[in-house]
Order: C-alpha cells, then sequence, then structure tokens
C-alpha cells in the first residue's frame, strides 16, 4: 500500500510542501488585503499569471532567471498600484457584489491581454542551471529548484512575521484588521496603509508567479485554477491572519496533494468538504485575526 511506503510519503509530503508554499505566497496578500478593507479582489491570481509572463520576457531579454525573479515582482507591484489608483480604491465602499463583478472581469481582460502580448500557446520557463539538479532528502532523491520554491515560502513566512509583528507599519496592519475605525482615528492614514500592504500583496503573487513558472507551464487562463484554491486557503485559514494563511495554506496544499495520488476523481470535492466542515466548526476560519492587546 502507498501509505505505508517511506518514500511515497516522502515524495508526496515535499509535493505538498511546494504546493502549499506557493499558495502561502498568493494567500497572505489577499487575506490580509480582505482582513483590512473586506474587500474581495478575484483578480489577485491574474497578477500571478502576469508575473509568470513578465518573467517569461524578462528571461527572453536577460537570458537570467535571477534578473527576471527581481524584475517580474515588480513589475507586477506597479501593474497592481495602476489597478488601484485608476479603479479599485473606487471600489472600497461599493457592495462585495460590486467588487466581485468587476475583479472578475478583469480576469478575462487578463487572460485576453496576455493572448495579444504573448499568443495563446502554452510557454516553459527553463529551471536556472544551479537549481537544475536533484538532492537527497531522507533517503529520497528530489529536484533541487523544488527544494529551492519551499524555502522561498519559508524565507516570505519568516519576513513577514517580523514585518508584522515588530514593525511599526506591521502594527498599523494588526491594528487596521482588527479595527479599522478606531484606527483612522487614532490619526493612522489607514488608506495608505492599505496601499502599501495591496502592493506587497501584489508583489508576493508576482514571486509566485515567477517560481512557478518552471514547474508550471505559462499559458492564458493559469490563474484560475490556483485562484480557486487561494481563496479556499484564506477562508479556511481566516482572514487578516499571517498564521491563518500559512496553516489553511499548509493544509489545503496537502490535501489537493495527497488527494490527486489518493483519488484524483474526487480530490477537488474532498478540499470542499473539508472547507465547509471547517466553517460548520469554525465560522471565521482556523486562525482569524486577533484582537490586539
Amino acid at each position: 500500500m502507498m501509505l505505508l511506503d517511506p518514500g511515497f510519503l516522502i515524495i508526496q509530503t515535499l509535493n505538498g510542501l511546494q504546493l502549499s508554499m506557493l499558495l502561502f505566497l498568493l494567500s497572505i496578500g489577499l487575506s490580509v488585503v480582505f482582513g483590512l478593507m473586506n474587500f474581495i479582489n478575484l483578480a489577485h491570481g491574474t497578477l500571478y499569471m502576469i508575473g509568470a509572463y513578465l518573467a517569461l520576457s524578462a528571461v527572453r531579454l536577460f537570458d537570467s532567471f535571477w534578473i527576471a525573479l527581481i524584475l517580474a515582482p515588480l513589475g507586477v507591484a506597479m501593474v497592481g498600484a495602476v489597478l488601484y489608483a485608476l479603479l479599485l480604491r473606487h471600489l472600497q465602499s461599493r457592495g462585495p457584489m460590486s467588487q466581485v463583478l468587476v475583479t472578475f472581469g478583469l480576469i478575462f481582460v487578463g487572460i485576453d491581454a496576455v493572448r495579444m502580448i504573448w499568443g495563446p500557446l502554452p510557454h516553459g520557463l527553463p529551471v536556472p542551471d544551479v537549481l537544475d539538479g536533484r538532492m537527497e532528502i531522507l533517503g529520497e532523491v528530489y529536484p533541487t529548484y523544488r527544494l529551492f520554491i519551499i524555502a522561498v515560502g519559508i524565507v516570505a513566512l519568516i519576513g513577514l512575521y517580523f514585518g508584522l509583528e515588530r514593525t511599526r507599519l506591521g502594527a498599523m496592519v494588526r491594528a487596521g484588521v482588527d479595527d479599522r475605525t478606531m484606527t483612522a482615528a487614532l490619526g493612522i492614514n489607514i488608506d495608505r496603509v492599505f496601499f502599501l500592504v495591496f502592493c506587497l500583496g501584489c508583489w508576493l503573487a508576482g514571486v509566485a508567479g515567477v517560481i512557478s513558472a518552471p514547474v508550471f507551464s505559462v499559458f492564458p487562463g493559469m490563474d484560475m485554477s490556483i485562484l480557486i484554491l487561494t481563496l479556499i486557503v484564506v477562508v479556511v485559514g481566516g482572514p487578516g491572519s499571517l498564521w491563518g494563511a500559512a496553516v489553511g495554506s499548509l493544509l489545503i496544499g496537502m490535501v489537493d496533494t495527497y488527494g490527486q495520488i489518493l483519488a484524483p476523481e474526487f480530490a477537488r470535492a474532498t478540499i470542499y468538504a473539508l472547507m465547509a466542515a471547517i466553517l460548520l466548526l469554525r465560522p471565521h476560519g482556523l486562525l482569524p485575526a486577533r484582537p490586539i492587546h
């Protein structure tokens, strides 16, 4: 039986960690924005797709994955900043239905845009030479690049923890998540805080797009499947919570990975059933944003 094979468990757990780290990079920006401003941005996955395509262009231009890893997320953050300034900030006072409809429309705008610029065919991005190998982990051989993805997610988690817990900006973000009205009454420009957090979330989505490109094909619509999992992570983990995003990503990443192997026809149904069960027991998610003392 596969579940009794240690080698199978090690490899699939590493695969689950890789998916979990990608989901974390996407979900943390979406989660904090939703928790801070109660804003539903369904176009977040589109920024992930744009990051992958910008990386494709950067690699073709500079012949360097590392330059692409620097430039593409910055480009995505700039795209997010423009979208926020021209459109999204005007939706903050609207109801959730307006936010859903507008950002859902942006998904199709993004898909058509990448088709016009890069074409409809899928593209591949080569793994950088320094990571194009395999390493032995607990007696099993595993691709080095996939371990790199796991490492990026862990570094991002540690960096965000110190950024949210040990800095003034982090304190303002946590205060805004807890009580936006009171935070604004204290003289904090909560709109500026939201803009900075939104741009950071866009940048992380761009990072996720770049590092996923050598593993998954880059194609129009690549954002749709990852967006669904990301939204589930936010709901399961609890909006506005760093640790909620981390735990939700780990849980959904593992369930999806093992589900695709053990029962592929029921893999997504299992995720939805898990989400429903968690929400029945904890309507606000596993680790929602906590009050600040």
